[in-house]
């Protein structure tokens, strides 16, 4: 299948943003419970009659692809503990598609063959912390060891390797150096990700370290350059020279992007988000199960995306009240 021009009308938006990017959540399951992602009480997992299956993920990757979808990206919840996760992997690397992988690391060295059967050579690693304390903390489980393993293992095989970082005031800011640290002798190409709101994370805008402020913290420790960003590209990428890898920060909150925004969303259970502050979304799984066509579906969702933020702000971060917000945990929308 070739992907179709990229005036594709189906992926247009009324603001004249083409969307070739697709995100899909395999699974809201996760076997780390960070306190950013979900709540720490009454969180439910979707049954598995409720996720797509493998084929269904298969073909509506494939329709996306075929109207000009040119990046698919698999995430989860954690999309390594689903059980077919492997093989997914290897039938969406037969699309004519750069496919990546978004993952907290922990499982990640029992899926290398299928990583390179797919040709998927770029992967995201979430990590919050390299203190053991404050990293158990965060996530409620003691992974950091194997993460930071896998982490090594995959740039040393020649893997394009991110290391993101939700930088969270009175949590990990403290932390910033030490990440930038990491990418001294590795390639490695470390994230910092501003603090987002999401049902159930403790979000107000007094936990935000922003673009600028991450900007001071590594510049008292180090001399950088900035780089040349892509067109649609989320972080502002930057370097310190010497070093092995870069750095980048992702300005959601401070100085959003949303006007080159080029991303779609697939949740686990096949529901289309055209933001991912949405609060709305479009079920392609269950007409797709019964039969109907679903570009129609996907055509108008894309359509009716808002300017900014999914229509739910357009103020200053530090106006927003959170408990006013509509959208599901982030560990249920995929990221």
């Amino acid at each position: 299948m070739v992907p179709a021009s990229r005036t594709s009308a189906l992926l247009e938006d009324r603001h004249g943003r083409f969307h070739d990017y697709l995100r899909i959540s395999l699974t809201d399951a996760c076997n780390l419970r960070c306190r950013y992602c979900m709540p720490e009480e009454d969180m439910h997992f979707l049954s598995r009659d409720r996720l797509m299956t493998m084929e269904e993920i298969d073909l509506l990757a494939g329709m996306f692809v075929a109207h000009g979808v040119r990046k698919i990206r698999l995430t989860g919840g954690e999309p390594l503990v689903r059980k077919d996760a492997g093989e997914i992997i290897r039938r969406l690397g037969r699309h004519p598609v750069e496919l990546a992988l978004t993952t907290n690391g922990v499982l990640l060295d029992r899926f290398l063959p299928d990583l390179r059967a797919a040709g998927l050579r770029s992967v995201n690693i979430s990590l919050d912390s390299l203190d053991p304390a404050v990293n158990q903390d965060i996530t409620r489980r003691s992974h950091l060891p194997v993460v930071l393993s896998h982490i090594r293992q995959m740039a040393g095989e020649g893997f394009r390797v991110k290391v993101n970082m939700v930088v969270m005031k009175g949590v990990n800011e403290f932390e910033i150096p030490d990440f930038v640290a990491l990418a001294r002798d590795l390639p490695l190409h470390i994230r910092f990700i501003e603090f987002m709101p999401f049902e159930g994370n403790g979000w107000t805008a007094g936990r935000v370290v922003t673009y600028r402020q991450i900007l001071e913290v590594i510049g008292d420790r180090y001399p950088m350059e900035k780089l040349q960003d892509g067109p649609n590209d989320t972080a502002r990428a930057y370097r310190v020279p010497g070093f092995a890898g870069t750095f980048a920060v992702i300005s959601t909150m401070s100085e959003p992007f949303c006007q080159t925004c080029n991303r779609l969303r697939l949740t686990a259970d096949g529901k289309l988000k055209n933001c991912l502050f949405s609060t709305g979304e479009t079920d392609l799984l269950g007409p797709l199960r019964s039969g109907l066509t679903v570009e129609p579906l996907i055509a108008a969702t894309i359509k009716a995306k808002h300017a900014r933020f999914g229509g739910q702000w357009d103020q200053s971060f530090e106006a927003i009240d959170a408990t006013g917000l509509e959208n599901r945990p982030m560990i249920a929308i995929g990221g």
